[in-house]
């Protein structure tokens, strides 16, 4: 893992993207920031703070999108240096790679656009590391072709790859976990998305829906199956996150899920 600020790597756990879906404010930005921190460094877990600058993809057109690009960029930055963490945020466009590049150390590539090439390449070019998120209908062999794509650009970028699960019908995913090796054996890091992976999108209602409670199910199977990281959204009141609040954990139950998680890591390696 090849990425600047990131702590914990000579720990041989999991590493951790975790955050709140969308940056809503500064204090609650520091907020969340501040208490994951002292938890990954009590248990000696890499960490990537996760904060999207912008929701592209909502259903309803009246939803929560963001408080502007660069306020919530520059919110980020301010975290990162002040945390002396990484930081990660999605981008939805080709031009938004700059932009976005200057304020955080990784660039996420959202499920929906996975096989995006210009997406891709102008993320690969700014030289930051990339997070390129499975397609719901996508399977793990085929996304060898988005580390390609990234690659072919830069040779040199560190990427990796982080599983949603698959979709199952209209309004529901399931995890296939025999992606978590089949994406390893691209030659890169895997992260399993333990809070999208439950959501229950496209419902009647224009809000996506989830199922929270199975967080600590689907975290313990994919360390147990061997996941490189995770990746958690998380929130001290997700009943009033702007942004896909339904499948978020709540704030204070990461602790006791890392403590235990941890121990699977340990009892597998």
């Amino acid at each position: 893992m090849n990425i600047p600020k990131l702590k914990n790597l000579d720990k041989n756990n999991f590493f951790l993207m975790a955050g709140s879906c969308a940056i809503e404010n500064r204090d609650l930005a520091f907020e969340i920031a501040e208490k994951i921190k002292g938890i990954t460094d009590q248990f000696g877990i890499p960490f990537i703070f996760k904060g999207s600058y912008r929701k592209a993809n909502r259903t309803k057109l009246n939803s929560f999108t963001g408080i502007g690009d660069i306020p919530a960029l520059e919110i980020l930055k301010e975290v990162g240096e002040y945390y002396d963490l990484p930081t990660v945020t999605d981008i939805h466009e080709s031009d938004e790679a700059a932009m976005a590049a200057p304020y955080v150390d990784v660039l996420q590539i959202p499920a929906f656009l996975c096989r995006q090439t210009d997406l891709l390449a102008a993320a690969a070019k700014t030289g930051k590391a990339v997070n390129i998120k499975k397609g719901q209908f996508m399977s793990g062999p085929s996304m060898g072709f988005a580390v390609e794509k990234v690659l072919h650009e830069n040779p040199n970028a560190q990427v990796f790859l982080t599983d949603r699960g698959n979709s199952f019908g209209y309004g529901d995913l399931v995890v296939d976990y025999r992606n978590i090796p089949e994406m390893q054996a691209h030659g890169v890091p895997v992260v399993m998305d333990c809070t999208h992976s439950l959501q229950q999108p496209n419902q009647g209602t224009g809000v996506t829906g989830g199922k929270p409670q199975l967080i600590e199910t689907i975290a313990k199977a994919a360390i147990a199956v061997g996941a490189d990281g995770l990746f958690i959204e998380t929130h001290p009141n997700p009943a009033i996150a702007k942004s896909d609040g339904a499948n978020m954990l709540p704030l204070d139950k990461l602790e006791a899920l890392l403590e235990k998680l941890v121990r699977v890591r340990q009892a597998i390696v």
